[in-house]
């Protein structure tokens, strides 16, 4: 990775943070009575469907990123500001790493533990909802990208249960090639900004 100090920083900070959601997993589940990693088990079809069921969060994504709405743009440009720099230092193995290590954290804590324990405290419904409202709050950058996060959580909840039995490797496969593909895309639109600007000097 060739980076600046505060870029190389930036990753380790942000590996570890991810990877700390791990432990609070963990503790979740001893306090809850649940175990994180239940259903997490390697499957042919688990992966199959978390490749296909990327696609159309992405097309979505992209779809996203032409609009001209303000609260849009507003997502966008934050996202440049606290990310693009740092991105934009990174190479693809970079960003598929800090990806990889988001997608499996994030969904041990809130697809692992925290949606299981409140599927059993509150329904199969109301558990799923429940959690998605917590992700999208945790994720509340912006109004909007509460109300985003929200919704893809509840996708990716639903996802537990694509195949015949429910397995957390499809949202996780699902939330790490999500991000990463989102990385790419973020990388590449900062620095075509930025030469837009420069050009424009």
């Amino acid at each position: 990775m060739d980076s600046s100090p505060n870029s190389k920083e930036f990753f380790k900070s942000a590996c570890y943070f991810e990877s700390s959601l791990i432990l609070i997993a963990v503790v979740l589940g001893w306090l809850t009575d649940t175990n994180p990693f239940a259903d997490l088990y390697f499957s042919e079809m688990a992966v199959f469907y978390g490749i296909i069921g990327t696609l159309p969060l992405f097309l979505l994504f992209l779809m996203t990123e032409q609009l001209s709405f303000e609260p849009v743009r507003k997502i966008r440009q934050l996202l440049w500001d606290t990310l693009g720099e740092s991105f934009s230092s990174y190479n693809w193995a970079d960003l598929f790493i800090l990806a990889a290590i988001a997608g499996i954290s994030e969904e041990i804590l809130f697809r692992g533990a925290l949606q299981p324990w409140l599927e059993q405290s509150l329904g199969m419904n109301a558990g799923l909802i429940v959690s998605s409202i917590v992700f999208g709050l945790v994720h509340a950058v912006t109004p909007l990208y509460a109300v985003l996060a929200g919704l893809i959580s509840l996708y990716l909840g639903l996802s537990l249960d694509y195949g015949e039995s429910r397995n957390l490797l499809t949202p996780i496969i699902i939330h790490a090639l999500y991000d990463f593909l989102a990385f790419i895309v973020l990388m590449k639109a900062y620095k075509a900004n930025i030469n837009n600007h420069q050009s424009s000097d």
